[in-house]
């Protein structure tokens, strides 16, 4: 099974995702300062720096989640506990995202969502560390 490349492009997706979102982040808040656009009476610098965090804080967490099928594709070991939690709520992140582009955005932004969940649901897949991969011992029944 071709697992290794696989999470290796996940974690390449992931951290060009990581950037291109805090690129995006960043643009918005100077937009938003160089504009001094307000929302409901709300300090126009205050929404920059509000974008530039959330850029940030998202970013980070991405090139967080992308660390773990680097690692999983360089090393040909499964995530941990903590790994496989933080690549699950990654999934999650990006099926709703998916769900609100296709509205907000299109199609093509909803497929770009759908590969990336697709990449890390294979990751988490193909790195199951539940399945038996050694013979059972005799006597006992074959696992199912």
């Amino acid at each position: 099974m071709a697992r290794r490349p696989v999470a290796l492009v996940a974690a390449i997706v992931l951290i060009l995702e990581a950037f291109g979102i805090a690129f995006v982040n960043l643009i918005l808040g100077k937009v938003a300062d160089n504009q001094n656009m307000s929302l409901a009476g709300l300090d126009p610098s205050a929404i920059s720096t509000g974008s530039w965090v959330a850029g940030g804080v998202f970013g980070v967490y991405l090139l967080l989640c992308a660390f773990f099928p680097l690692r999983a594709g360089l090393t040909d070991h499964a995530p941990g506990r903590f790994g496989r939690i933080l690549l699950i709520t990654c999934a999650v992140v990006h099926a709703v995202l998916g769900a609100l582009t296709l509205g907000l955005v299109g199609w093509p932004a909803f497929v770009a969502m759908v590969v990336v969940l697709g990449l890390i649901v294979l990751t988490l897949v193909a790195y199951d560390r539940d399945r038996p991969e050694r013979a059972a011992p005799e006597g006992s029944p074959a696992p199912v």
